[in-house]
């Protein structure tokens, strides 16, 4: 049976301003919608779930992040997740420069948890804390420069 990656869908607590972190970063809106009705909660296993939702695409055309901001049942805030937290870790991206996608993240007010590191002169790493707490890793490939 073939399998392919759909999404990965992650709740924000505000859907314009984390579209805007994305879109910044080169991903583009591929659509927005509002979803309920017992469809949705049935699909979703929330009683009433109403979600304003938003798809955005990698520029290679291979991944998507689908966006939900809760209108019911209310979104339920959390700490914020950690490296080592099981469950749900964080969202990576391939980048050509570290350096400018940085300078992008701190437009929105999101910097690196620690810094930037280099992992066997082959990446250059750092993560950082994207709208609504989300874990965002940057990665640019140092092969690419020696190329």
């Amino acid at each position: 049976m073939p399998i392919t990656l759909e999404n990965v869908g992650i709740a924000v607590r505000d859907l314009d301003a984390t579209i805007a972190f994305f879109t910044d970063l080169g991903l583009s809106l591929v659509g927005r919608d509002e979803v309920s009705g017992e469809w949705a909660s049935t699909a979703v296993g929330l009683d009433g779930n109403h979600a304003r939702i938003a798809v955005l695409q990698t520029p290679d055309g291979h991944g998507q992040l689908e966006l939900f901001e809760y209108i019911h049942p209310d979104a339920i805030e959390t700490s914020p997740t950690l490296p080592n937290e099981i469950g749900m870790h964080r969202v990576a991206f391939q980048v050509d420069d570290i350096e400018a996608s940085l300078a992008i993240a701190a437009r929105h007010g999101c910097l690196p948890l620690r810094g930037v590191a280099t992992y066997q002169d082959l990446y250059k790493l750092t993560y950082l804390r994207g709208p609504s707490g989300i874990i965002v890793m940057f990665a640019q490939d140092l092969r690419k420069e020696r190329a």
